[in-house]
């Protein structure tokens, strides 16, 4: 694009970061529908995958629960390098390199290769994760109100397209092996694609002095005054400040173990308590994205009327209720109900906590991001062996009470959450006053 109008004027400062802008968005919406689509090609093939190796229910809730440590060991990395690389070619390339560890899992001779492929997928996933949620609260700054539940929307899409595509592959009887390949090549060239209108430029550090600068074209505007200046810090004790984080963590950590659920048991407890199909097995991994999808999609609606406090509380005596009664009163069609009732619940969980813990005082930008993105994989990492042990104990419908445990502590940490709603202008940077009536050197504060 030409920095110049036809008639040699430069463009407005609110013309160009508006297109800009709305490309992010559409480019950062891409990125999250590719992640969720890539992992979620595999988990129809996770029963095929544990009969084909032989494992009990302990042995293939470990080799699962290798994903989380990955991301475990691999987590906090995130942070250093978004700040060597940028978010946006972190996004992008962890993105392929997820890819190519499903396929070494997909491909899985053993339950050694199986661990490995889904430990490299881990942190390659988490990585991705925190690159791609700062690239979108990037975005959501510059919005100036809230549309970070749009992405995660979005993401639960992609889980579902990639849950209904790797059944009706694994239904056509195509190899594990060849499934991930064309899964991972596909959604490699769509992130690919993506990368060229993400944003440019410093990252959040600096955005919160200037968004404008950090705009593909931002060359165009580099003489125009700054349209927010940084937040007022608020002043937090050590102790109430890391007690916020870990009660962030816990709710964030509360919403990966109902998906996780979804994700590693739900096609194998409908498969083996009431003996269907690999497709109908994959509808409760279905049902749950499918409904999570809904509530990300009037999560940011309900969050500026109500604040992320209530929504989130109903959350959790939805995912209680929904899935103590699914269990309680077992059935095909109840569990899938169920399922799809705790993706309703926890939908807009895990964006919650991660914008609580970016507007943290008290710490450097992206630290809490960071932190909350990496111990919530505990309850990854906890969940798959647990709900395993308990089920080669028991039973799988007893090992998956995990669930209604996980509403309960959603209602009672989501104290910690805002009531208030981050609201501000509909249209992206457009300031609260007119410019022109301020003193110079002064700009309209941020929503």
């Amino acid at each position: 694009m030409s920095s110049r109008t036809a008639a040699g004027a430069t463009p407005s400062p609110r013309t160009v970061p508006d297109v800009a802008v709305r490309r992010a968005r559409v480019a950062v919406a891409v990125l999250f529908f590719t992640n969720g689509a890539i992992f979620a090609n595999l988990l129809p093939r996770y029963p095929e995958i544990k009969a084909s190796l032989d494992l009990t229910n302990g042995a293939f809730g470990a080799a699962v629960a290798a994903m989380p440590l990955g991301a475990l060991v691999a987590g906090l990395s995130a942070g250093a390098l978004i700040r060597r690389f940028g978010s946006a070619r972190v996004a992008v390339t962890g993105t392929m390199m997820l890819g190519l560890s499903l396929i070494i899992a997909g491909a899985a001779p053993a339950w050694a290769v199986l661990a490995v492929g889904l430990f490299i997928a881990g942190a390659m996933d988490a990585i991705t994760d925190v690159a791609q949620n700062s690239h979108g609260l990037w975005v959501q700054r510059l919005y100036r109100r809230s549309i970070l539940n749009s992405f995660h929307a979005v993401w639960s899409i992609g889980a579902v397209s990639g849950g209904i595509m790797g059944a009706a592959i694994a239904e056509a009887g195509v190899s594990t092996t060849v499934h991930m390949v064309i899964s991972a090549g596909l959604f490699a060239v769509a992130a690919l694609l993506a990368y060229r209108w993400l944003l440019r430029g410093p990252e959040p550090r600096d955005v919160e002095a200037d968004p404008v600068s950090a705009l593909p074209g931002a060359d165009q505007v580099a003489d125009a005054p700054s349209t927010a200046k940084p937040a007022p810090q608020v002043s937090m004790s050590f102790a109430l400040r890391w007690g916020i984080l870990l009660a962030l963590v816990v709710i964030a950590a509360a919403g990966g173990v109902v998906e996780d659920a979804g994700s590693s048991w739900a096609a194998i407890y409908l498969t083996g308590t009431f003996g269907t199909t690999a497709f109908v097995a994959s509808l409760g991994f279905i049902s749950l994205q499918g409904m999570q999808f809904v509530g990300r999609l009037l999560g940011d609606r309900l969050v500026d009327r109500f604040g992320q406090r209530a929504v989130a509380r109903t959350g959790g005596v939805i995912v209680f209720v929904g899935t103590g009664a699914a269990l309680a009163f077992p059935s095909t069609v109840g569990t899938i109900v169920g399922f799809g009732l705790a993706g309703f619940g926890v939908a807009t969980l895990i964006p919650a906590a991660m914008h609580a813990a970016d507007q943290l005082p008290g710490f450097a930008p992206g630290t809490g991001l960071t932190i909350v993105g990496w111990l919530l994989r505990l309850g990854f990492l906890g969940a798959p062996p647990l709900v395993g042990a308990v089920a080669d104990a028991s039973s799988l419908r007893v090992g998956l009470l995990v669930l209604p445990l996980a509403g309960l502590l959603v209602v009672v940490f989501a104290q910690v959450l805002s009531t208030r709603q981050p609201a501000g202008p509909a249209e992206p940077l457009e300031p609260a006053d007119e410019p022109a009536a301020e003193p110079a050197g002064e700009s309209s504060p941020p929503a």
